[in-house]
């Protein structure tokens, strides 16, 4: 899945966001593109989960 997220702007902000996809599945598959502000994800959990951790770490 993709997910664009506008204010995800420094390595900070990656971080934070790796983390809160990890803490909703450890074994997700993550590639984050910093400049176009998108996160590619594989796993087999529903959007909305990762949609809510990254709500919770204020990444939304």
């Amino acid at each position: 899945m993709r997910l664009h997220l506008p204010n995800m702007s420094c390595g900070g902000c990656v971080r934070s966001v790796t983390r809160a996809i990890q803490s909703a599945d450890g074994n997700a598959a993550i590639v984050i593109d910093q400049n176009r502000h998108e996160v590619v994800l594989t796993s087999n959990l529903p959007r909305v989960c990762f949609a809510s951790a990254l709500a919770a770490a204020g990444s939304l």
